[in-house]
């Protein structure tokens, strides 16, 4: 009996940590590629200069505070009040795939998914029109990737490379506007097209949010959007946002994505263990130097967009080209953005049977966009 009660504990905890390795398999990957670089460079008093603090203070504050609003639905409650507005399946999808876009700005790409993906299965089953859940889940998940390139903390990389670089704001979106409209253009132009303008309805429910709460937490976004401008001194978020979360949402901190702090903190190991080997310092730095922008962009369909930005910004100070190249990246392969995995294991877990169709669907889209927007960026910037 004791034997048995073994076996099934021992079989449970590999079960365990099989979800935890699959739900996080770009930290475990950084986490080995860590250790494997500290027998090649073994840890000295250097790799105290490793960690951009500021960033990962950044990250964290953003994230604690977006877990909070989830946590009162507010991004999900105005947008599904929103969408109850348009009254056909192509107005529908261009408004789910609008808010996706324009919450990659506010919240980050990956809680934009995770916030707005569950409302595009809602209104596809509700209203009977599951035939186009794979293209709107495709096109939310590009909205995400690239909606959130035009802001500094819209996607984790940009908050890196803007902090390290101390890009200006302003030379910062400058660098991004042209691709971010190209973005909206293809993004409506493909919903149009794919989309026919069938009638629908959605149920009518009250809708309501706690006013104290929400009040406080729209407060503290403030207060975290404010630390990424460098308006307050980071530090203060750090005080201040976990400290009235403690008394108001402890959920909300403990819903926070530490495994993407922890990924960070990994290949800030990795790329400064990297940047001090002179044969790849000397390789890295003779292909950036011939094309940053290409470079940057097929390094993330291999290792994913946030690594490449941490990687590649040890051997060039071009962060013109490399931004570029880093959000762009973000379409292309599954692995090429953390949240083109989270919307696979959305959609998967909704449409059993269907992941071979998605990911030729997904394919075809988003190696299209990747297409066109690298040459376009190529060409006029």
């Amino acid at each position: 009996m004791e034997e048995e009660v073994s076996v099934t504990n021992h079989l449970l905890l590999h079960r365990q940590i099989g979800g935890f390795v699959k739900k996080n398999v770009v930290m475990v990957i950084a986490m080995i590629a860590a250790a494997v670089t500290c027998f090649l460079v073994p840890p000295d008093k250097q790799y105290l200069d490793y960690f951009d603090v500021k960033t990962l203070t950044c990250l964290f504050c953003v994230l604690a505070v977006v877990c909070a609003l989830k946590n009162i639905n507010f991004f999900y409650l105005l947008a599904k009040k929103l969408i109850r507005v348009f009254r056909n399946a192509r107005l529908c999808i261009l408004a789910l795939v609008y808010i996706t876009f324009i919450g990659s700005m506010l919240i980050a790409n990956d809680m934009a998914l995770l916030t707005f993906l569950p409302l595009g299965t809602y209104v596809m089953t509700t209203t009977g029109k599951g035939k186009y859940m794979a293209f709107t889940f495709i096109m939310q998940n590009i909205a995400a990737n690239l909606g959130g390139m035009l802001t500094p903390f819209g996607n984790p990389q940009n908050l890196y490379l803007y902090t390290k670089f101390q890009i200006p704001t302003m030379e910062f979106m400058g660098i991004m506007a042209a691709p971010f409209a190209l973005a909206i253009a293809l993004i409506t132009l493909c919903c149009i097209i794919f989309v026919k303008p069938e009638p629908f309805a959605l149920k009518d429910e009250r809708i309501s949010l706690p006013a104290g709460r929400s009040v406080v937490y729209l407060l503290l976004f403030v207060l975290a959007i404010a630390i990424v401008f460098r308006g307050i001194p980071h530090v203060i978020g750090l005080v201040v946002i976990p400290g009235v979360l403690l008394f108001v949402d402890r959920k909300a901190l403990k819903m926070v994505d530490y495994p993407l702090l922890l990924t960070f903190v990994f290949f800030f190991i990795f790329s400064g263990n990297m940047a001090r080997m002179d044969a790849v310092r000397g390789v890295f730095s003779f292909l950036l130097t011939k094309n940053t922008l290409i470079v940057s962009v097929l390094s993330c369909q291999i290792i994913s967009n946030v690594p490449s930005a941490i990687l590649l910004s040890q051997f060039t100070e071009n962060y013109r080209q490399l931004l570029l190249g880093v959000n762009i990246g973000g379409v292309g392969t599954l692995i090429a953005s953390l949240a083109s995995l989270i919307t696979f294991r959305e959609y998967s877990r909704q449409n059993k049977g269907k992941t071979l169709y998605y990911i030729g669907l997904f394919s075809a889209f988003n190696f299209a966009f990747l297409i066109i927007l690298s040459v376009f960026s190529m060409l006029f910037q």
